[in-house]
């Protein structure tokens, strides 16, 4: 009989909450209204985009990617675990597991680049405005962005390939609240080094690259910001890459603490404060950051809402 057969759980338990036994219904109703903002959110954001032809430049196009990447990255997420706060146990099925963490590698992948892409744009935006145009036609920007996907996508599908190979000896409880590889390879009871070599190569390829590419592009930023004269152009110049900056600071930051913090030292419960940041509150905040800190996206809110649309200007001419 196929040893793998007989050390396959049905079903995993997340035990991310059962330090509030009797907070649920509570997390319930604070969960609920995060994924509502969430999605709401970044749906009104997603819609802007595609109705108001001032927002048909390269950085929205970007965005309504970005967009549409939280609204997924939030969704493989939150509706189990509001599911699972209104059980006695949290639990998912084997099946359930694997899909998840397909999904939400994919998605978070994705993300990863499509962020690096964002800032690549605002490179050529403020360093090399003249050719804006040119390098951020359509025939560049669509492969980008589709090639965003893509990565997230194939190291997705090479996780989850190497993920149910794995066995576990019935342990089937999950230190998370939400099935993802390394809290997987903690439990497994087989063989697990292709596994983490894989992992290791993947924080290279879709973490570190990205964010490399990220600084690099700021670095430049930073430069030519500093090279222009006046204060006035100076701050435009830079809120025009504010935002973006602020989303970065908050997404990286929070996967360095989420995959490369120390094994030793981190009780559950800090383990499940930094996963619910990273997983759940950052995608809810990305549509408020960029709404906040900007004009047109403002503008044509105001304008589907009926209102008066003020007038305004691009801080970089696209």
């Amino acid at each position: 009989m196929d040893v793998r057969n007989q050390t396959r759980v049905a079903e995993f338990i997340f035990l991310g909450f059962s330090g509030v036994p009797h907070g649920q219904f509570y997390l319930f109703l604070a969960f609920l209204a995060i994924y509502m903002v969430t999605v709401i959110g970044n749906s009104v954001i997603f819609t802007l985009i595609q109705l108001d032809s001032h927002l048909h430049s390269p950085m929205y196009f970007f965005l309504s990617h970005l967009s549409c990447l939280d609204i997924c990255y939030s969704s493989v997420t939150v509706p189990k675990i509001l599911a699972n706060f209104l059980r006695q146990r949290h639990t998912i099925s084997y099946h359930q597991c694997m899909a998840q963490m397909f999904f939400l590698m994919t998605f978070a992948g994705s993300e990863n680049v499509l962020l690096a892409v964002m800032a690549y744009d605002r490179y050529v935006a403020i360093c090399q405005p003249l050719h804006y145009s040119q390098l951020m036609s359509s025939q560049v920007r669509v492969p980008l962005a589709v090639a965003s996907w893509i990565w997230g996508l194939l190291n997705s599908v090479l996780h989850t390939a190497l993920a149910t190979n794995l066995s576990f000896c019935g342990a089937n409880q999950i230190h998370h609240i939400f099935c993802d590889v390394p809290p997987l390879l903690k439990i497994a009871c087989s063989d697990t080094y292709i596994n983490e070599v894989a992992l290791h190569a993947a924080t290279v390829f879709v973490g570190v690259s990205p964010f490399m590419l990220v600084l690099i592009s700021y670095i430049y930023i930073l430069a030519a910001i500093l090279r222009i004269n006046s204060n006035t152009g100076r701050h435009k110049a830079f809120s025009t890459c504010a935002s973006h900056l602020i989303v970065v600071i908050l997404y990286f930051g929070l996967a360095n603490l989420n995959y490369n913090r120390p094994s030793s030292g981190y009780s559950l419960e800090m383990d499940t404060m930094v996963s619910t940041l990273y997983c759940i509150i950052t995608p809810m905040l990305n549509p408020l950051i960029y709404s906040l800190r900007n004009k047109e996206v403002k503008g044509a809110l105001w304008k589907v809402l009926g209102g008066q649309r003020k007038k305004y200007t691009s801080p970089v001419r696209q």
